[in-house]
This record gives C-alpha cells, sequence and structure tokens, in this order.
C-alpha cells in the first residue's frame, strides 16, 4: 500500500456565515498544529514493516467509570518478506498476559520503545497469510488531547478515544505507522449494562452495528467496517448516549445518519443535526455518492472542544453547521483519499476548506460566498511569500505543516480558481474522476496524481497553474490602464510578484466594464504575458473599469486607471502611411529593440504574428481598423491603423 504519514482533521465550533468561518479558522489550525506535534514526535517505525495487516477483530472491555481497559485483538497479516517474529506498536504502560496463535501460546517481549515483539513458531514465507491474538490489559495514558480519555459529562461517565495518528498504540497493539490501511474491522465493546444511575450505556464505533448482545449484566456491541481504514481512524465512545438518525434519500438507496448524543444536549442536538442531510445532498450532487452508504455516516458527542472524523462516524464537540460540513467533507477527502504525505496535507485541508465554502454558496447565496473568497484572499495575501506544497524542512515546523494561510486558504483558493479556469463542469467532473479512480480510491495520494487525474479528466495541461499557485510562492498585483476609443475598449495590463520563484502568474484575469448608464459586461482577459494588450467591443460608454470585483483571483495592491495610452506609447514608433491599402512601414529609433508584432482586427482577433520588420504586407487582410502590438522588452508599443 501507498505511503502516508497521517493528516488528522480537527476542528473548532464553525458558525455558518463566512465570517464566522474565518474568524474561527485560526482557533482550527491551531488545534490542528498542537495536534501533530505530539504526532511528529513519534517516528513510523521500520520494525513494522515486514507485514501488511488485512484484518483486526478488537475485542475489548471497558467501564466508562474507570480508566482501564482489557481486550484481545485479533490480526491478520501477510508477510511482505520471510518473517520470524512480529512487531506491534504499544504503549510500554500496557501488559501482555498472553499471544496465541491457534490455541498455542507464543513467546513475546515488551520494551520501552513502545514495541510488542512476538517470536513466531516458524518462519512465514513471503506472501503467506497468518494470524495471530493478544490478550492485553492496561490505563491507557491519555495524551493530553484524547487519545484515550474517561472523564464525565453532567456527572455521568464518558469513555472515548482520539487516537490521531499516532495514537493507537496508547490503548491497542497494533501497526500505526499509516503506510498500510487496514482491509476490514471488527469492534467489539463490552460495557456494564447500566451506569450507576441505571442508565444504558450506549457504545459509538465505526461501521454498521451488527448487534447487542446482554449477559450477566453486561452488554456487548459489535460493530463491522468493510472498507480499508488506518489504525488513528479506529475509535469508539460510551455513555449514557440518546440515539436518534436522520434518513439521507441517497437516490433511493437510503442510509442512516445515527446521532450518540449527551442526554442534557439532545433537544438542541437534533435541531442542529438535521442540516446534515442537506450537506449530505451538496457533496453527493457535486462528487459522489458518500463512499460509505453501505454502513452509515453518524456523530457521536465528546468532550472535546472541537472535531475528529474517523472514518463513518466524527466526534463531535459541537453541531455547528461549518464544523458538520468540514468533518463531512473529510470522508470523501482525507478518509476514502488520503494525502499521501505532510507535503500534500492541502489535499486534506484546502479540500474541506473548500468543501464548507461550497455549502456557503449552496445555502447562503453568493453575497456570503463571495464575502468567503475575501477573507481567504485577505489572508493569503497578508504575507509575501509561501507555497502550498510543503518542502521536506517544511515537514519538520508543525506551524507551516497547519498554515492556515496556506494549507487552508491558499488550497482551498487553488481550488476555486482551477474552477474558474476550466468551468464548473469539467472541475467537478475532474474531482469525480479523482475519487473514482482505482488506484487512489480508499488509498493515498500525492499532489502530482491528482494533477494528473484532472489532466486526463479534463484534456488541459495544468503544469504551468499548479507551478505558480501550488509548488511555488507568493501572488500577482496587477495594473490596469484602459481606454477607449468609439465602441473599442483597450487595456493595457501589466503584472508585479511578490516572490521571485514565479516569472510571471498566468492566470485569467476577470474585469468588469460600468457604463455610464448602469450598463455591466463580465469579461476575463487571458492574461499570458507582461504588458499586454487586449481589445473589447463595448456598445456604451464606459465610465469605470474594475478588476476582480467579485473575488475569484489571489492578488493583491491592484490598480486600474484610464489613460491615454495613444499618447503613452506612440512616442518613439512611427508607422505609415495610414490609411494603408497595401503595406505598412514601421519607422523606429536605431537603439530600440523589438521582439515582436502583433496585429489584431476590431473583435480582438490576432491576424499576424512576427519578428521585428521595417515593412508589413496587409494585402491578405480585411479592410477596417486594426491594432497593432509591438513588444520591445517591457514596453508594448500600441497603434491604430486603417486598411482601405
Amino acid at each position: 500500500m501507498k505511503r502516508f504519514l497521517g493528516c488528522i482533521i480537527f476542528l473548532f465550533a464553525i458558525q455558518t456565515n463566512a465570517q464566522d468561518y474565518h474568524e474561527n479558522l485560526k482557533a482550527i489550525r491551531s488545534s490542528e498544529a498542537n495536534m501533530a506535534l505530539r504526532q511528529m514526535m513519534n517516528t513510523i517505525n521500520a520494525n513494522t514493516a515486514n507485514y501488511d495487516v488485512k484484518y483486526h477483530r478488537l475485542d475489548l472491555n471497558v467501564n466508562p467509570a474507570v480508566s482501564q481497559i482489557s481486550g484481545e485483538i485479533t490480526t491478520y497479516f501477510e508477510a511482505n518478506e520471510a518473517m520470524t517474529e512480529i512487531t506491534f506498536d504499544l504503549a510500554d504502560n500496557m501488559t501482555v498476559t498472553q499471544v496465541l496463535q491457534r490455541g498455542a501460546s507464543l513467546s513475546f517481549v515488551q520494551n520501552t520503545d513502545d514495541e510488542l515483539v512476538i517470536t513466531l513458531p516458524t518462519t512465514q514465507a513471503q506472501g503467506i497469510l497468518d494470524s495471530l491474538s493478544v490478550i492485553y490489559s492496561g490505563n491507557p495514558i491519555s495524551s493530553g488531547f484524547g487519545s484515550f480519555e474517561q472523564t464525565t459529562h453532567n456527572g455521568d461517565p464518558i469513555m472515548w478515544t482520539l487516537s490521531e495518528p499516532y495514537g493507537a498504540k496508547g490503548w491497542w497493539p497494533c501497526k500505526q505507522d499509516l503506510i498500510d490501511k487496514i482491509d476490514s474491522i471488527d469492534v467489539l465493546v463490552t460495557t456494564p449494562e447500566f451506569n450507576s444511575s441505571n442508565e444504558t450505556y450506549v457504545v459509538a464505533s465505526n461501521g454498521l452495528e451488527i448487534s447487542q448482545v446482554v449477559e450477566n449484566s453486561e452488554k456487548t456491541t459489535r460493530f463491522k467496517h468493510r472498507h480499508p481504514i488506518p489504525a488513528y481512524l479506529i475509535a469508539f465512545a460510551v455513555t449514557n448516549y440518546e440515539v436518534y438518525s436522520h434518513t439521507v434519500p441517497n437516490n433511493g438507496n437510503p442510509f442512516d445518519i445515527i446521532n450518540y448524543v449527551y442526554p442534557e444536549s439532545l433537544v438542541t442536538a437534533q435541531t442542529s443535526t438535521e442540516i446534515t442531510v442537506d450537506i449530505m445532498d451538496i457533496f453527493t450532487d457535486l462528487f459522489e455518492e458518500y463512499p460509505f452508504s453501505d454502513e452509515k455516516y453518524g456523530h457521536a458527542q465528546f468532550g472535546w472542544g472541537g472535531g475528529m472524523e474517523h472514518t463513518t462516524i466524527s466526534f463531535m464537540g459541537g453541531f455547528s453547521r461549518g464544523l458538520i460540513a468540514h468533518e463531512l467533507a473529510h470522508q470523501w477527502f482525507g478518509n476514502k483519499i488520503t494525502c499521501g504525505s505532510w507535503k500534500d496535507i492541502w489535499l486534506n485541508e484546502g479540500f474541506a476548506t473548500y468543501l464548507a465554502a461550497l455549502v456557503i454558496e449552496d445555502l447562503d447565496g453568493e453575497a456570503n460566498f463571495k464575502s468567503w473568497r475575501q477573507q481567504s484572499i485577505n489572508s493569503i495575501t497578508s504575507q509575501p511569500d509561501g507555497a502550498v506544497y510543503l518542502t521536506d524542512q517544511d515537514t519538520t515546523i508543525v506551524e507551516r505543516i497547519f498554515s492556515g494561510r496556506l494549507s487552508y486558504s491558499k488550497g482551498a483558493m487553488v481550488l476555486h480558481m482551477l474552477r474558474r479556469k476550466l468551468g464548473d463542469t469539467p472541475f467537478y467532473q475532474g474531482l469525480q474522476d479523482y475519487l473514482d479512480t482505482p488506484a487512489l480510491a480508499f488509498d493515498f495520494a500525492k499532489t502530482e496524481d491528482f494533477i494528473d487525474v484532472m489532466e486526463l479528466s479534463t484534456g488541459e495541461i495544468l503544469d504551468e497553474f499548479f507551478n505558480d499557485w501550488i509548488y511555488n510562492e507568493g501572488y500577482p498585483s496587477y495594473t490596469v490602464n484602459w481606454d477607449q476609443n468609439g465602441n473599442q475598449l483597450e487595456l493595457l495590463v501589466s503584472q508585479t510578484q511578490s516572490h521571485l520563484s514565479v516569472s510571471f502568474f498566468e492566470a485569467g484575469v476577470p474585469i468588469r466594464v460600468i457604463g455610464t448608464l448602469g450598463e455591466t459586461l463580465d469579461i476575463i482577459l487571458d492574461h499570458t504575458n507582461n504588458n499586454q494588450q487586449f481589445f473589447e467591443t463595448i456598445n456604451f460608454t464606459v465610465q469605470e473599469v474594475l478588476l476582480d470585483p467579485d473575488y475569484h483571483l489571489i492578488s493583491k495592491n491592484n490598480t486600474v486607471t484610464l489613460s491615454d495610452l495613444e499618447f503613452e506609447f506612440n512616442e518613439d514608433i512611427s508607422v505609415y502611411p495610414n490609411p494603408t491599402s497595401s503595406v505598412i512601414h514601421i519607422l523606429k529609433p536605431e537603439q530600440l529593440e523589438i521582439e515582436s508584432i502583433k496585429i489584431y482586427n476590431s473583435l480582438g482577433q490576432l491576424l499576424v504574428q512576427s519578428k521585428w520588420s521595417s515593412q508589413i504586407d496587409l494585402n491578405e487582410i480585411a479592410s477596417g481598423l486594426l491594432f497593432l502590438q509591438i513588444k520591445a522588452g517591457d514596453k508594448t508599443i500600441n497603434k491604430r491603423v486603417i486598411k482601405n
């Protein structure tokens, strides 16, 4: 299976509108950065690389009133090479009492490197599948963020896990290096049937609940999950939950959104979680059916101030719409396809941020979506540097990995600009193809994988776009000079860059032309070189020209000026005869080096493109008004010629 360094999704409560969403983004990023700090202190265990996990059965015994766990973990594993021992990750404060293989006890040792090393009875050959069971118990040490927590809510006991990429070993023997998704799991949790107030204990976990069996005042709840899952996304929670469901119609194949909430939160939660069905419908319509619709989606309330998107069930500290949207988005972008390394974290965070913004667009309208874009751009351009894609050095700095400005906001806005570049239909089809690519679905992806899929799907060459906006740094600033001559609007567009890594940002520049009587015309200028001239036919008198008034383009410090372009650029060049019936001659100063000459008609169509020549034959060109664009270094000289 493909490499993965883990991407966690934790959120503080996000409100409905764009303003509140951005105000909370710092808290979201800070929370995830704090989580990652502890993750990065745990390196991948090379001693677990000699096998591939196929299946886990977690048979656990807990009492939510006591910080203790015991259980039996059965693992099916395939040898990647001939092996005489197998190593699991397990915190050294947990106690293993026995390891069994087909009824026979195996020898084992636990060490201070948080390893359980088991000696196999014979050499297991490469490609051979086998299994064993580990019986263990202990008092898991909490990470401080909840890898294993036993506490109370409203005086009632609650227990939950929140493993992050490297916290699973704190409460069960596993392989948690994240290069190995487990093909399927069963989770059985045995608890007392009732708490001290004679309220029923209810368990929430991954996948589909299969059964509840009560025996001798104990209840065993079994869940099964039959999709690939990394160890850090396996979780359970148990308390005196109230349980209710919303049904997703899912085009005739309904499934449930199952909500596990505190009794004291039931009334407000029932109102707040209804929106999940609408958000599910939005994402399904835009992308594809919910990836785990054969099982469930759900929320389980827990005692932390944010959320965690465990596969098929998000543990929630609250039920704001933005939190619901962000966690649900990760079921596609994060759980079905997971970022392949810390460098590619925008494939999780940028996507989830943009999907939450798409909910704003759909439910709140364009004005609120525009406000979200404006605030995003303000954040992105608050500093002149920074790439979405991380360097090796960047991955050692937690604050950089979880940069709200880059991994979240810029990643999301790059997706928006890609959508504008491609158009809605090709953009969403590309994302659907990405989610459906066999090599990526229910596995991992890197940025180059995403680019490859989008190019194949759309037929577009996107290297320049992603080099500028993902791999390199900064943003452009634009200067637009405009002039109107009759029904022709002439625009001269130049650009500077905030960072040296990009020499020029090729982009579609949105322009809005406003007339003296309130007329408006929106156009997109395909800006491919500096000091580029554009000609647009305008059937009204122009009063004002605006650059990107709706905030679709990452840029800053833009200026738009009404200029006498003819006077400004005609000083050094003369063209004659004008009008002409056949040939024009171009006279220039001897020291002026001209790189190219382009001739456009009044519709802005390019008719002639050539290197410097003092004479140009116009015999094959139709009569009418022509525009000469003469490129000389960083200056563009423009002339009008009438062809008889």
